[in-house]
């Protein structure tokens, strides 16, 4: 199912920008805010998780360091689950995308399967049904959504 020129693909310097615009830079561990009780998890940089206590400090270069390692799930799933050939710009945005929703949905989403029917276009239009949280439609996801998008259907190889 995997298409073997993807797996030498990792996300551009573009779409690590795309990624840190959309998570936003935190250098204080702050909680989850669905989680009143405890906070867990604890979240520092550009969205880490992992180890993170209440008072954790980074830098803008650590937090850059981190987002590369936590990155490489959604790079990992992306190459995993597409079976079509990809440009960079379509793996920048499923990377940016995938790091967001997870590889369990992407895994089991229309987008996917759009993609590897070859659908490309049909896919890109995915991207904005993906812009609800708990409370609704957020302003934010409608943003990153309409970037990844943008992304995917441009002609960056």
């Amino acid at each position: 199912m995997t298409y073997p020129a993807n797996a030498l693909l990792v996300t551009s310097d573009g779409g690590l920008a795309l990624i840190k615009a959309s998570e936003g830079l935190e250098t204080e561990a702050y909680p989850d805010p669905g989680n009143r009780v405890t906070g867990e998890p604890w979240t520092i940089g550009y969205g880490h998780t992992r180890g993170v206590r209440r008072g954790d400090t980074c830098t803008e270069e650590q937090a850059t360091e981190w987002l590369r390692e936590d990155l490489q799930t959604a790079e990992g799933a992306v190459r995993r689950l597409v079976g079509v050939p990809l440009s960079q710009g379509q793996f920048d945005a499923l990377a940016s995308f995938v790091f967001n929703v997870g590889p369990s949905a992407f895994g089991n989403s229309t987008l996917l399967r759009l993609l590897n029917a070859d659908d490309a276009v049909g896919a890109a239009e995915q991207f904005k049904r993906w812009n609800r949280g708990a409370d609704g439609v957020l302003p934010g996801l409608v943003t990153r959504r309409a970037a990844e998008r943008d992304l995917f259907l441009s002609q960056e190889a």
